[in-house]
C-alpha cells in the first residue's frame, strides 16, 4: 500500500482504537490491517502504537504523527466530498466548442437561459469550422455536424436534424441569371468551404453521374459563405436555421426549390460517456430542450 493509503489507514485505527473495529469499517481482517500499520512503522522508523489485549494507544512519536495524519485524513475526506457533491449540482469551467455560424446563431442565443439556471457554471466558447482535437483534453462538448464528426470513438446525442438549400442574393440572380434545372449550376459561382472538403459534395445527380460544384469563391467558414451569399458572390449551400428569415425577408432566393440536402444532423459530441461531469449534461440537456423533437427554424413552417 502507498504512503498515502498507510496514512489515512493509521488515522482510522487510532480513532478506531483497535485494529478489529478498524477492520470492521474496512472490510478488512485484523490480521491485515496490523500488517499494513507495521508497514507504516517501518517505513516510517519509529513505533507508532503500543499493542495490548484492550487495543491499541499511540506512543509518543505516534501522537505527534497522529495530529498531522488526522489533518491529511480530512483533507481527502473534504475532497472526496467536494467532487461527491458535483453529482448534485452542475459548477465549474465548462469548455465549448461550436461552428462559426451555428454558434453565433443558434447557441450564443441559447446560452442566457442556461447561465441562469447554472449560476456556478463558468462558459468558454470557442467557435470555429477546423478540425477539434479532443485528446488534448481542451473540449468538455461540442456542437458538430454529421460530416466534421471523423472520431469514431466520440459519445455523441443528436440535437436536431439539419436541412440544407440552395439561395442566392436577389441581386447575383438579376446578374447571372436564375438556374432552372442542376445542369444549369455549371454557370453559376457555386461557393465552397475550404476547411471540410464533405461539406462541399452537394450530392446533385446529372444522369448517371453527380453535378460538380465549380466557382471562384471559398471562405473557412458557412458563417462567412452565408455573408457571401447575401453580397451577391454567388450561389450557396447553407442550412435552413442560418437562412430562414433571409427568405422571409427577401434578402435571399430559394435556388432549385426541389433540391434539399437531408444527410446531416447536428450533434452534442463529447469524448467519454463514463462519469459525465453534471455541468456537460445539465448543458446538453438544455439543448436538447431547445432543438429537439423539431428544432425552432423548422416549427413554424411545421404548423408545430
Amino acid at each position: 500500500m502507498d504512503l498515502p493509503n498507510l496514512i489515512v489507514l493509521f488515522a482510522r485505527v487510532v480513532e478506531a482504537g483497535s485494529f478489529s473495529a478498524a477492520s470492521r469499517e474496512l472490510a478488512q481482517s485484523p490480521s491485515a490491517v496490523s500488517k499494513q500499520i507495521a508497514q507504516l512503522e517501518d517505513r516510517v522508523g519509529v513505533r507508532l502504537l503500543a499493542r495490548s489485549k484492550h487495543g491499541v494507544s499511540l506512543t509518543d512519536d505516534g501522537h505527534a504523527f497522529y495530529q498531522r495524519c488526522a489533518e491529511i485524513k480530512g483533507a481527502i475526506e473534504a475532497a472526496e466530498e467536494l467532487v461527491v457533491s458535483f453529482g448534485d449540482h452542475p459548477k465549474g469551467k465548462l469548455r465549448i466548442a461550436g461552428t462559426v455560424a451555428f454558434g453565433k446563431a443558434q447557441i450564443i442565443p441559447a446560452l442566457p437561459a442556461f447561465m441562469a439556471e447554472h449560476p456556478d457554471v463558468q462558459l468558454s466558447l470557442t467557435l470555429t469550422d477546423r478540425t477539434l482535437d479532443y485528446a488534448r483534453g481542451e473540449i468538455d462538448v461540442a456542437i458538430q455536424f454529421t460530416e466534421q464528426i471523423e472520431d469514431r470513438q466520440l459519445v455523441v446525442r443528436k440535437l436536431a436534424h439539419n436541412r440544407r438549400i440552395l439561395c442566392a442574393a436577389p441581386a447575383y440572380l438579376d446578374r447571372m441569371g436564375t438556374p432552372k434545372a442542376a445542369r444549369d449550376l455549371r454557370a453559376h459561382n457555386c461557393m465552397r468551404l475550404s476547411t471540410v472538403s464533405r461539406f462541399n459534395d452537394w450530392g446533385i445527380a446529372e444522369g448517371m453521374s453527380t453535378l460538380p460544384v465549380r466557382g471562384n469563391f471559398e471562405a473557412n467558414s458557412a458563417d462567412s459563405l452565408y455573408h457571401a451569399a447575401l453580397a451577391g458572390i454567388g450561389i450557396a449551400r447553407l442550412s435552413m436555421y442560418l437562412v430562414r428569415e433571409d427568405l422571409r425577408a427577401g434578402r435571399l432566393v430559394h435556388v432549385l426549390p426541389d433540391y434539399e440536402d437531408n444527410g446531416s444532423d447536428i450533434y452534442a459530441a463529447y469524448p467519454d460517456r463514463r462519469n459525465l461531469a453534471p455541468k456537460v449534461r445539465a448543458f446538453i440537456d438544455h439543448l436538447v430542450g431547445i432543438f429537439s423533437p423539431v428544432p425552432p427554424w423548422e416549427r413554424e413552417e411545421n404548423g408545430v
